[in-house]
C-alpha cells in the first residue's frame, strides 16, 4: 500500500485559504437563493431587506471584507486518507494554525475565549477551532469547513425524543424550534437538521447538514420531500427578511440522519443565518 506525503505548511495554507475565501465570498448556492428570494418577496419591506443582503455580500466579495461581522467559530469535518502521512508537525496543530493565520492576516473578528464559564479570555485568534475527524479509505484529505456565528447558533437546540413521537413529532420540533428562534437568528436562516445516533451524533449531524450546499436534496426521497414540506411551513411563519415580515424566513432546510437505538429518535435543529458560510477543499 502506497504512502502520500502531506506536508503540513500545505494543510495549513489549505485552511488558511478556506477560512479567509468563505468569510469575503458567499456561497453560490447561496446568493442564488437570496437573489430568487427577492425576485419572489411579496413584501415591499423584506424586498428591501433582501436587496441590501445581496448588496452587501457583494461589497464584501468586491472589497475582499468579512461579509459579516461575526466571523463565527471554526468547526471543520475532515475525511482523512488512510494512506496519508503528514510532515512537518501534526495535522491538528496544522489545521489550528490555519485557522489562527486565516483569521489573524484576514483581519477576521477573533470570537474564541479560553474557558466558558470563568476566565472567558479571548484566545486573540480565534482558535481552538473544532475539528471532527473520520478515516477514509484513498490517499486524500477531504476538509468541509464553516464558520458558525452565534447570533444563529444560540437558538438551536436538540431533543430526545423517542419512537412514539412519529413523524409528526419530528416535525413538531423543528418548527417550534424555529418558530421560538423568530427573528433572532438574522432571517432568512438555513436550517440544520440532524436525526438518529446519539445525544452527540444528532447535533454533529444537524451541524454539518448546515454546511451542505442548500441546492441539493437528502439522497432519501422521503427526506428530500421531508426538507421541502419543512422549508414551506417554516415560511409561512411570515417572520421574513430580518423578522420584519415576509414571505422568506428560510432559504433552505437540510437533514441529515443516521441510524439510532431502538428506543429512541434524537433530533437537534442547527439553525444559521443568512451568511451561511462553508467550503470545502481537497489536498
Amino acid at each position: 500500500m502506497d504512502i502520500r506525503i502531506i506536508k503540513a505548511a500545505a494543510v495549513t495554507d489549505a485552511v488558511k485559504k478556506l477560512y479567509m475565501d468563505m468569510n469575503y465570498y458567499i456561497g453560490d448556492d447561496i446568493m442564488s437563493a437570496l437573489l430568487k428570494a427577492e425576485d419572489g418577496e411579496s413584501s415591499p419591506t423584506g424586498k428591501s431587506v433582501l436587496s441590501q443582503i445581496i448588496e452587501n455580500d457583494r461589497i464584501a466579495a468586491r472589497e475582499e471584507v468579512p461579509l459579516c461581522q461575526d466571523t463565527g467559530m471554526a468547526v471543520l469535518f475532515v475525511e482523512y486518507g488512510e494512506r496519508v502521512v503528514i510532515d512537518g508537525g501534526s495535522f491538528e496543530d496544522a489545521v489550528q494554525e490555519g485557522v489562527r493565520r486565516a483569521y489573524i492576516d484576514g483581519y477576521l473578528r477573533k470570537s474564541v475565549v479560553d474557558d466558558p464559564v470563568f476566565d472567558r479570555v479571548n484566545t486573540k485568534d480565534n482558535t481552538p477551532a473544532i475539528i471532527y475527524t473520520t478515516i477514509v479509505p484513498g490517499d486524500k484529505i477531504k476538509i468541509l469547513a464553516g464558520c458558525k456565528g452565534f447570533g444563529s447558533e444560540n437558538m438551536s437546540a436538540i431533543k430526545m425524543l423517542t419512537p412514539s413521537a412519529g413523524l409528526e413529532g419530528v416535525k413538531k420540533f423543528i418548527l417550534d424550534t424555529v418558530k421560538y428562534a423568530g427573528p433572532n437568528p438574522c432571517p432568512p436562516i438555513v436550517v440544520g437538521v440532524g436525526i438518529g445516533g446519539t445525544f452527540e451524533k444528532a447535533a454533529m449531524l444537524a451541524k454539518k447538514a448546515t454546511l451542505r450546499p442548500i441546492n441539493t436534496d437528502n439522497s432519501d426521497p422521503r427526506y428530500a420531500a421531508l426538507e421541502k414540506e419543512l422549508l414551506a411551513d417554516i415560511n409561512a411563519m411570515g417572520f421574513g427578511p430580518a423578522g420584519l415580515g415576509g414571505d422568506n424566513t428560510a432559504l433552505g432546510v437540510n437533514i441529515e440522519y443516521f441510524p439510532t437505538h431502538i428506543a429512541g429518535m434524537p433530533v437537534a435543529v442547527n439553525i444559521c443565518c443568512h451568511a451561511a458560510r462553508h467550503k470545502e477543499t481537497e489536498i
